[in-house]
């Protein structure tokens, strides 16, 4: 049975989880990946990325993946793609911890979290449609491609008063679509928007469809919900920004997670309130939410990981 039994064991493919395999690979501990149902994570969405340190001349999102996929696997990484659907972990020091794939089960002596966070969109077809062509969930990776051009920002949190001033730095006109008659941002954040003169905010108004050519974003159709008049407006840009939800289902009822579902780490390190579980990335990231500083985070789970695993000899 002890042959059974791997020393680390990663869950989720982001750029997170393959740096871990990397590191971990590195440091003789075998590592096995286990993929989940998007592999590559929320980069594979992603058309362009002109902001990962080493591209000079940018990258798609799902070349930079099979990029880190071929490091991980260099150094022996074993990927499987497939998706863990359920955690039981041990919460001794030197315990093993039980992962199921499916019906099988698979026991390890550490494991790394990199499960993510999932963008929330507002669940219209032509959310999909224009997907990669104008609609994107995060204005810090795709802004620059709609600098001089105007956009649209739907939401009312902190959120999207971020992307709204951020973007504002970078493209003609930015309109916050509010569905409600007021922001719910911090009012600090309120503030920000309001002292922003190419932001227009319109209250009582929704996103209910998206138009253009060749799956290109054209224009933004609204709808006022008080007076139920219908408009368009001209973008080559939609950035829905209502929020992120941790993909952390499966471990909510072990591990320490704070009040919108992230996993709880020891700051300065990946460690859980669980010894021999760590979390990387955005599962454990609200507020960075970047490859870079997951990848960075990926490889502080695999020398976390390691660390342990030498403690225990």
């Amino acid at each position: 049975m002890e042959e059974n039994i791997l020393e680390c064991v990663i869950v989720g493919s982001g750029p997170a989880g393959f740096t871990a395999a990397i590191y971990a690979a590195r440091a003789d501990l075998k590592p096995e990946l286990y993929t989940g149902l998007e592999p590559g994570g929320q980069l594979t969405t992603t058309t362009e990325v002109d902001n990962f340190p080493g591209y000079p001349n940018g990258v798609t999102g799902p070349e930079m993946m099979m990029d880190l996929q071929k490091q991980a696997e260099r150094f022996e990484t074993k990927v499987h793609y497939e998706m863990i659907t359920k955690a039981e972990f041990s919460t001794e020091v030197g315990g093993n911890h039980k992962l199921w794939a499916g019906n099988k089960e698979i026991v390890a002596k550490s494991v790394i979290i990199s499960t993510g966070a999932t963008a929330k969109y507002l669940g219209l077809d032509d959310e999909k449609k224009y997907s990669g062509g104008g609609v994107s969930a995060c204005a810090t990776c795709d802004g620059f491609f709609y600098k001089g051009k105007d956009v649209v920002v739907v939401g009312a949190g902190d959120t999207a008063a971020e992307e709204a001033t951020y973007l504002a730095k970078l493209v003609n006109k930015v309109t916050i679509l509010v569905r409600k008659d007021y922001m719910r941002a911090s009012k600090a954040m309120i503030h920000r928007v309001s002292n922003t003169p190419n932001i227009e905010v319109r209250f009582n108004h929704e996103l209910i469809g998206i138009e253009g050519e060749n799956s290109l974003v054209e224009r933004a159709v609204v709808i006022n919900n008080q007076t139920q008049e219908t408009s368009k407006i001209d973008v080559h840009g939609i950035f829905i920004a209502i929020g992120h939800k941790p993909n952390t289902e499966i471990f909510k009822d072990q591990i320490t997670l704070d009040d919108n579902g992230y996993i709880n780490t020891i700051p300065g390190t990946s460690k859980t309130n669980l010894p021999g579980v760590f979390a990387v990335g955005d599962v454990q990231d609200s507020h960075y939410r970047q490859a870079i500083t997951a990848a960075g985070s990926g490889c502080m789970g695999a020398m976390d990981a390691e660390k342990y695993l030498g403690e225990l000899v």
